[in-house]
C-alpha cells in the first residue's frame, strides 16, 4: 500500500550532547596552570614527566597525580610545515605543526609553531610559548610556540 502524508507518522528528533565533560584534577591543574601562563605535567611511575598530563601511567596502569613544572620553553623533536592553513587551524598564515618537549619533560605534546617559513624550522631549535593575552583555561591559551630568538608578548607575531 502507498503511503501518504495523512498516514506518515513524523517526529522532530534533535541528535545532542548537552553536557560538559568534567576534566577532574589531573587536567584541571593542566588548565588552572595555563590560565597563569605556567605548564605542567605528571610524574610516571618511571620518572618520566608527561606533557600534557595523563591521569594513569602508561606503562603500568596506575593512578598518578604528582604534578610537576615545566617549561616554558622546550625543543621542536619533530614537524610538519602546512602552507595553506584551514580555517580551524590555530594560525591564519603558513606554520608548522611540530612536537615540542618542553624542558624537564620526558615526552613532547603536539601544538603550532610560528617560525615565520619553512625554512626558519627546524628539528632540535628552541621554542617558547606565545600567550594568548586573556587566558581562559584551555589549550588555546597558548597562541603557539615560537623560535626563542623572537618575542613572546601575547599575540603578537
Amino acid at each position: 500500500m502507498a503511503e501518504t502524508t495523512s498516514t506518515r507518522l513524523t517526529a522532530a528528533h534533535v541528535l545532542e550532547y548537552p553536557y560538559r565533560r568534567s576534566v577532574g584534577p589531573v587536567l584541571g591543574a593542566f588548565f588552572t596552570g595555563l590560565t597563569e601562563r605556567r605548564l605542567v605535567g605528571v610524574r610516571a611511575r618511571d620518572g618520566r614527566v608527561l606533557v600534557p598530563p595523563v591521569e594513569y601511567d602508561p606503562e603500568s596502569g596506575e593512578a598518578i597525580g604528582e604534578m610537576v613544572e615545566v617549561g616554558p620553553g622546550g625543543v621542536v623533536t619533530t614537524w610538519a610545515w602546512v602552507e595553506k592553513p584551514r580555517p580551524k587551524h590555530p594560525l591564519d598564515r603558513p606554520f608548522a605543526w611540530a612536537l615540542v618537549r618542553l624542558d624537564g619533560a620526558g615526552s613532547a605534546m603536539l601544538h603550532a609553531v610560528d617560525a615565520g617559513s619553512a625554512a626558519g624550522m627546524r628539528t632540535g631549535m628552541r621554542v617558547r610559548p606565545r600567550w594568548k593575552a586573556e587566558p581562559e583555561g584551555n589549550i588555546h591559551d597558548i597562541v603557539c610556540f615560537e623560535p626563542e630568538a623572537r618575542g613572546t608578548d601575547p599575540e603578537t607575531p
